[in-house]
């Protein structure tokens, strides 16, 4: 049974893999989160991240994924959302204020966890309402996964997605709260995250103008 799904499951975590380290806009929010309010902020984000991954899984796997995309208007209202939620995210980060050494330390010994519900449903919304997100899962298992692959194994091959999103992550937040790393970072840091804010409003632009145009 394992042999039977083998290559399948190569192919779909290969192509998985590659489109996680991508940057985008999980990459912008880990990194900012992780620099300004330390490492576990960023590993609460990660785990938000990984959580609103399954969002995607359940409605590609039960064919709600398909229904969205045979629908112009469900379609469209889903890239709407996630169009305007990154909008915000944008203008947030766009806001970035020079962050220095002294503010790096305050943030070391903040006890994120009063807010870490905050920072999960961030890396959540994050995740969950990218478009981007929804074609890539449409397209990835319409192309990769064979219509007679059982729904269990399917949805073996969500979690392990999540996982791997949640451990990439983790893997982001804790480099860039690396005490080398985060120093030098933070020289420019405020740069990066309005650069970044800059690319995700032009997603966002991008996106409504595919939309309306």
């Amino acid at each position: 049974m394992i042999n039977q799904y083998f290559s399948e499951f190569l192919a779909l975590a290969s192509i998985h893999l590659l489109a996680v380290m991508a940057p985008g806009p999980d990459f912008a929010i880990t990194v900012s989160q992780s620099v300004r309010n330390g490492r576990k902020a960023g590993v609460y984000i990660a785990l938000g991240i990984g959580v609103g991954m399954s969002v995607h899984i359940i409605y590609t796997v039960f064919g709600v994924g398909a229904l969205m995309y045979s629908s112009p208007v469900l379609m469209n209202f889903a890239r709407v959302v996630g169009g305007g939620y990154i909008f915000y995210l944008s203008c947030n980060l766009l806001k970035a204020k020079k962050f220095s050494a002294s503010d790096a330390d305050a943030s070391d010994k903040r006890d994120v966890a009063q807010s870490w519900s905050r920072l999960f449903w961030t890396g959540f919304l994050t995740n969950a309402t990218n478009p981007k997100a929804t074609l890539f899962f449409l397209a990835v298992f319409t192309t990769v996964v064979s219509v007679n692959t059982p729904i269990y194994v399917q949805i073996g091959y969500g979690a392990w997605m999540c996982f791997v999103n949640t451990l990439w992550f983790v893997l982001v937040a804790n480099l860039f709260t690396h005490q080398g790393v985060r120093k030098r970072f933070l020289r420019m840091g405020h740069w990066f995250e309005r650069l970044m804010g800059v690319l995700l409003m032009l997603f966002a632009i991008r996106l409504m103008w595919d939309i309306f145009s």
